[in-house]
């Protein structure tokens, strides 16, 4: 880690983002009192995470990517343990189990044993479980990592509804369309440096130009036909697929004139593709590099 300097508003959401290694996991261990900083300071909920731990912990959710959930028990008998842990009255911890259960949608599931659950029915578990006793501030690490679409949306549903509700959530994730939907402010960290933080809608504004993706019916003398739309603007990384990528100067008013200039030099374009700022195109801005796996599709729908 290198000097990350963070700062989380009351009742938003934050996406930390970035690829797997970066760090997140880490900064999130020391934010929640499981990792010990080595340097600096860090306060959560208006409590130092070195000096006041306990503290911490009383107003703090997490839910984590390793969670260790027993196997051979219920849902509801998860919920209900860490409610009576949490020092919930006695004669209220089955209410209150109950009504997170049906929050996040297992009410079907209840008294099903935790070992027969998918993994986003234990995601759904673990996340009642970090709400039991209604936390100021609620960290999630990459919550929906291999999860099915359905259980996605449903989580990120979730996560607008305890913003609204006053929540503060801290979100890691390495998905930009997560980022993108859900965070208020982001921050994105490579190799252990915050790199840019700001709302996803100034982040993209700082990017600023469209740019233009296109796969060349011949791409044996890529060089020459970089030479040939050099002018118009820079040149890009290519995504997979993609044969040349510009950013353009004047935005869509330049694709005319690649074209001409492609097929005056000889190349016939097969497809092209105008493409608006994205958190991926901030991103390659300030690292050089695309995200990992921010274009990879959605993972198939597992089976409950």
């Amino acid at each position: 880690m290198d000097g990350i300097d963070l700062e989380v508003a009351q009742g938003q959401v934050f996406g930390f983002l970035g690829p797997n290694g970066a760090g997140k996991t880490t900064t999130v261990r020391m934010l929640v009192t499981l990792l010990r900083p080595t340097g600096g300071h860090a306060r959560v909920a208006g409590f130092d995470v070195a000096q006041q731990p306990a503290a911490v912990r009383r107003r703090i959710g997490v839910a984590l990517q390793d969670a260790a959930l027993d196997p051979l028990m219920t849902g509801s008998e998860l919920v209900e343990l860490q409610a009576t842990l949490h020092g919930i009255a006695p004669r209220a911890v089955r209410a209150r189990g109950a009504e997170l259960i049906e929050r996040v949608g297992l009410s079907q599931a209840a008294d099903r044993r935790v070992g027969t659950y998918s993994g986003g029915m234990r995601r759904r578990l673990d996340l009642a479980m970090a709400l039991i006793h209604e936390p100021e501030v609620l960290f999630l690490d990459e919550p929906t990592t291999g999860l099915d679409p359905t259980s996605r949306l449903m989580l990120w549903d979730e996560v607008r509804r305890l913003r609204d509700e006053g929540t503060t959530v801290f979100l890691t994730t390495q998905y930009l369309e997560e980022a993108d939907q859900l965070a208020d402010r982001l921050g994105i960290i490579a190799a252990g440096r915050i790199v840019a933080r700001g709302t996803p809608a100034s982040l993209k504004a700082e990017v600023g130009r469209p740019h233009l993706d296109l796969v060349l019916a011949d791409s044996s003398d890529l060089p020459r036909a970089r030479d040939v739309v050099a002018s118009f603007g820079d040149h890009r990384p290519a995504t997979d697929g993609c044969h040349l990528s510009i950013g353009l100067e004047h935005g869509a008013a330049d694709i005319a004139p690649i074209l001409r200039a492609l097929d005056d030099a000889g190349f016939a374009v097969a497809e092209l593709e105008l493409k608006q700022p994205t958190l991926d195109d901030v991103f390659l801005a300030k690292t050089g590099e695309h995200l990992e796996g921010a274009a990879q599709p959605a993972p198939e729908p597992e089976l409950v």
